[in-house]
């Protein structure tokens, strides 16, 4: 019998019985055993440990079914691995071996870490990282500070806000998003931050280039097929090709120097344990 045969015909004789929403109903009020695979057995404590409480009764028997699916599809593959392959094959001491010697090494290097890492970056660390590796934040795409607006073509309040999206006046944006709130379906402000051209091409559900294009002094509109229109004013842009300005990389700044702070803990811990080790005479080269 072929392996893929000997497949089919485990998961013909299993899995039929698991596919009734009504089965299962009865398998949960009638026996603690919910499912069988072979010697294997799923009990009710098992499904009641992952089902949440209070779903309705067709979610909770839908939510059942794939969960009883799923854990009989495991052990099948299971049960035909530990069938069909070879004594070497299924031997995965050094495997294992291998993988809790990793795991060890990387949970005390977290606890060294942890316990040492100085997280603390200032505005000069990252100015001066900035200025040093330039090369490192050039723009991939463009990136802009915009306010954006979803509202019904033909509200009567468009124009007004419309007048206020393009103010530099805080009061203006402030009543522009009071406005908005009671007429359109979003309003959203990145004139504080610069945003990757991809985050506003979402709004649009449309590449960033095809957004883009559509600029015409400062404006981008779009309406959709039931008249709403997709409204953003874009108060500065900057193109692909450019260093991205300081506040724009500062997070990513912050990340990249305690990254290198972490990594070079974890080779100090390597050198001095080497070290540590060769004075104790624990390591030794014959």
């Amino acid at each position: 019998m072929t392996r893929a045969l000997h497949i089919t015909m485990m998961i013909l004789v299993v899995l039929p019985a698991l596919c009734s929403c009504r089965a299962i109903s009865s398998f949960l009020s009638d026996d603690e055993v919910v499912a069988a695979v072979g010697q294997d057995r799923l009990y009710r404590s098992d499904i009641d440990k992952v089902i949440p409480k209070g779903l309705p009764q067709e979610d909770s028997a839908r939510m059942v079914a794939r969960y009883i699916d799923s854990w009989a599809s495991e052990h099948v593959y299971l049960r035909i691995a530990e069938e069909q392959l070879s004594k070497s094959e299924k031997d995965v001491s050094r495997e294992l071996e291998d993988y809790r010697k990793s795991l060890l090494k990387y949970r005390y290097e977290q606890l060294y870490v942890n316990e040492r890492l100085d997280t603390s970056v200032t505005q000069e660390n990252i100015e001066d990282y900035y200025l040093a590796h330039q090369d490192k934040f050039v723009l991939a795409r463009p990136i802009v500070k915009a306010r954006f607006l979803n509202i019904d073509e033909q509200s009567p309040i468009l124009p007004a806000i419309r007048k206020r999206m393009a103010s530099d006046d805080a009061n203006d944006l402030v009543e522009a998003d009071s406005m908005a709130f009671s007429a359109a379906l979003k309003f959203t402000s990145w004139d504080d931050k610069w945003i990757d051209a991809t985050v506003l091409a979402k709004e649009y559900m449309a590449d960033y280039q095809q957004v883009l294009a559509k600029l015409n002094k400062g404006w981008i509109e779009s309406v959709d097929t039931v008249g709403y229109m997709r409204l953003t004013y874009v108060s500065e842009l900057m193109s692909a090709g450019k260093v991205a300005p300081l506040d724009y990389c500062s997070e990513n700044i912050r990340d990249i120097i305690i990254s290198a702070r972490k990594q070079e803990l974890i080779m100090n811990l390597e050198r001095d344990l080497l070290n540590d080790a060769r004075e104790n005479g624990q390591f030794v080269i014959y």
